[in-house]
């Protein structure tokens, strides 16, 4: 996948992708990915602002973003940037909110295409920390993990 940028964070590389006018796709690769420069006024912009997340969770993002998607998805992706920093939704508590089924709510956290800036990480299960990136287990919710730890302090 072509990149505009590949920046290291705490738990690998973000893979940035942007067109001239939104940040379209955030992925997490793996730490070994060699790291990018930023190629564009957009990219650069997208990687300041996450750059400044990770080293105070207040930072509040403002950098265009287009993720696509369905209607559904766009509805539930807004719902959860509503929810504050350092708190979390069940996936019951957004389909209630949001008048869908929980299941649902949940195939739209995995179809994330902005993750971070569109906080998927703050959507738990009922009676644990529920999947993360498509996954229920392994690297990815321990991803999951450490944004929920991060953004605590």
């Amino acid at each position: 996948m072509d990149y505009q940028a590949k920046l290291p964070v705490p738990f690998g590389v973000l893979g940035i992708r942007c067109d001239d006018t939104a940040l379209l796709r955030i992925d997490f690769l793996p730490a070994t990915e060699k790291p990018r420069r930023a190629n564009g006024a957009l990219s650069v912009a997208a990687c300041e602002q996450l750059l400044r997340y990770f080293e105070s969770p207040d930072m509040q993002f403002t950098v265009p973003i287009k993720p696509g998607g369905t209607p559904h998805q766009q509805k539930v992706w807004q719902a959860m940037c509503s929810i504050p920093r350092g708190e979390t939704r069940s996936y019951g508590e957004l389909a209630a909110e949001l008048k869908s089924g929980a299941q649902a709510v949940g195939q739209a956290c995995g179809a994330n295409p902005i993750p971070v800036i569109i906080p998927c990480h703050r959507v738990v299960g009922r009676s644990g920390l529920g999947g993360f990136m498509g996954h229920a287990s392994g690297a990815p919710l321990d991803i999951k993990r450490w944004l929920l730890a991060h953004e605590q302090r």
